[in-house]
Parts: C-alpha cells; structure tokens; sequence
C-alpha cells in the first residue's frame, strides 16, 4: 500500500469516527436523537460547549452532564458548514417562494371559485373548471418546464424573464443585489395546482352555502348581490379552503424541490437535490426535519385561525 492510499485510509477513518459512521445503527440513532434534543446529556469539556453551546444543567458524574440546548443538526459531510448554517442562507428563498406562490394561489383560486359559484353554468363556470382540471393534471416538475421554455426562452424578448436564476445576484459593482424577476416564474409554476384545488373548493363551498336559509333570508331583506356574496356567504365558506392552504403551504415547501431545481433558484429545495447527489446526508435530514416541523406549525395556526372564521368552533 503505497502513502497516499495509507494516507486516504486514515482520512476516512478519521471522517467516520467525527460523525460516528464507526457505530453500531442503533447507537447512531440513539446518538442524532441525542445531538436533536434541547435536553440532552453530553460530554463536560470545552470541546463539546464549543461544538453544541450548551447551557449546563449539573453534572451527571464522570465527565458527562445534563444540558440545555439547541437543536444540533450535525456539519455537512462535504462542506463541513454546520447544516444550521446552510439552512440559514436557503430557507429564507425558499419561505419567500413558497409563501408569494401561495398568496398568488390563494387570491386568484378564491376570485375564481367565487366567480365559478356566482356565475354557474356559464362559460365563466365552464372556463374555471376546464382550467382547474388543467392545473391539477400538471406535474409541477412537467410544468416547470414547459413555463420556463415558453416565458424564459421563447417570450424572453416580451416578458424579459430569464429560464434560470435566484433570487439574489452577484453584480461586480453593487455586490450582491435582489433580482426580484426571477420569482415570477417559479412562484406560477408553483402555485398553478394549490391555485386549481382552492378554486374547486372555493366553488363548492360557496354553491352550498348560496342555498342556505339566511342567504334567502338576506336576498329577501333588500341586501345587494355583492354584499351577500363577500359579507355573508364567502366568510361561511371559507373553512375548507383555510384547510387546504395549511395543507398545501407547508406541501409547496416540499414541491419546491423539483421547482427550484429546474429553474436554477437557490433555495431549501435545490440545496436538498445537491445534497442527495452527493449523498450529504446531514443536510438532506436537517432539511426534512424543518420541513416536517414547518408542517405542524402550519397546521396549529390553523386550528386557530377556525375560531375567527367560524364562531361556532371554539379553542
């Protein structure tokens, strides 16, 4: 064996036992589930307040203590940038992306499922339908590409929109500047399916509540169509679709995956891909973690948010 593959040996041996790849499975596990709880037991040395900067609790003998922390999601294997750090710098994108595509699908799929009801079995009504079926049909991977060739490539010269980009830019002048353009198109093809499923609940909802009893009853009062339509019958039938914006928001964030990577947008998404190409797995689980995180968050808040809307649910 000649130095440079003795010298490759110890290297990875020494990048296995850093990140306990020399353990059993389950005493890893044991181990991540250790570095991932704020309570957690750890050596009592500088080395280790260094690494988790912990606050000590008291010790548990020998060299070991019982401490309070944050979450420590372990380095990158390739980096070895804390994934702390990396998730810092593209989650905010990410939040940005996720969170204008929901808004763009939550606004235009209300208007157009209020529109679908109001106007039934019109070519407004048909023409909605025929557009939410569309959109849900559509992979977001499928029409992330045929978006980014039509309005990146093909119309370029008239939407002045790029295939790729990020949403940050490096100018040799002014360092790095936000390029607020290169969010449009990953924010429609992102939002195109949440836009399609809150649009059909949005019209469902709204046909049922418009035969309600007090809807006549506000008819028979004298009340505009408008009125009746915004104040009395929209807000009653909006409990489904607070459901599936909960629902899709935190999903968009997982959707983005495939969205970010096409069109080149550095965020959680496509720092995840990289990360699984080069079997990185750190980052891969710290992105799930905030992922899976995100989703129970979204969904407490909408738990809450039934009580404003619906005085009949109570905390």
């Amino acid at each position: 064996m000649t130095q440079g593959q003795r010298s490759d040996v110890q290297s990875l041996e020494a990048v296995r036992k850093e990140f306990g790849l020399d353990q059993p499975t389950h005493i890893q596990f044991l181990l991540y589930i250790n570095d991932l709880s704020p309570v957690a037991i750890h050596l009592n040395d500088k080395a280790s307040q260094e690494k988790y900067h912990y606050l000590k609790l008291f010790s548990l003998g020998g060299k070991k203590a019982l401490v309070i922390k944050q979450p420590y999601l372990r380095r990158s294997y390739q980096t070895k940038r804390e994934v702390t750090s990396i998730l810092s710098e593209t989650v905010p994108n990410t939040l940005i992306l996720a969170t204008t595509a929901m808004i763009f699908a939550t606004i235009f799929g209300i208007a157009l499922g209020v529109l679908a009801a109001v106007y039934k079995d019109t070519w407004i009504d048909q023409s909605a339908i025929a557009g939410s079926i569309l959109g849900i049909s559509a992979p977001s991977f499928f029409a992330g590409i045929i978006i980014a060739w039509l309005f990146g490539f093909v119309l370029s010269d008239y939407t002045g929109l790029n295939m790729s980009g990020s949403l940050y830019d490096y100018d040799p002048f002014l360092g790095e500047v936000l390029v607020w353009k290169n969010l449009i198109l990953p924010m429609i093809t992102l939002g195109i399916r949440p836009l399609a499923i809150i649009m059909q609940l949005t019209r469902s909802a709204m046909l049922d509540v418009l035969q309600q009893d007090y809807i006549r009853t506000a008819k028979a009062k004298g009340l505009s169509k408008r009125n009746i339509v915004i104040k009395h019958a929209l807000r009653n039938a909006l409990n489904p679709v607070v459901t599936a914006v909960s629902g899709w928001f935190a999903s968009l964030l997982a959707g983005s995956f495939f969205v970010e990577y096409i069109f080149g947008f550095n965020g959680l998404g496509k720092a995840t891909v990289d990360a699984l190409e080069m079997a990185d797995l750190p980052v891969v689980m710290g992105a799930i973690l905030f992922i899976a995180f995100i989703f129970v968050i979204i969904n407490i808040l909408a738990d809450l948010l039934y009580t404003v809307l619906d005085p009949r649910v109570k905390v």
